[in-house]
């Protein structure tokens, strides 16, 4: 269920910045921005009252959605991705990997 809730929350969180980008043609998906980054947020505080460790939630988060909307802002709106970004976008994806593995205290033996 808390990776449920946190997919969901990346989700609308990368649903409200696109809105926000595409708010610029069309007023109307300010809606969607204001709903999108309040369902995100809400989302994330579900996360971490499950106890999910905020560096973990907030770096997958985070990373998901800065790959995410990277990627569909490519697609939809014709900006650019550069082999650079494509770089930068795995590096992140590779720094919250390491948070989310080192978030995990190696048991010791008695």
């Amino acid at each position: 269920m808390v990776w449920f809730l946190l997919a969901a929350a990346v989700v609308a969180e990368v649903s409200a910045t696109l809105s926000l980008k595409g708010s610029e043609t069309r007023p109307v998906l300010y809606v969607v921005v204001i709903i999108g980054y309040l369902l995100a947020f809400v989302g994330l505080a579900s996360v971490l009252r499950r106890g999910m460790a905020l560096g973990v939630a907030y770096g997958i988060w985070g990373a998901s959605g800065v790959a995410l909307t990277a990627l569909l802002a490519s697609s939809l709106f014709g900006e650019p991705l550069t082999i650079v970004m494509g770089l930068g976008i795995g590096l992140v994806i590779v720094g919250v990997l390491l948070v989310e593995t080192g978030s995990h205290p190696a048991e010791r033996e008695p």
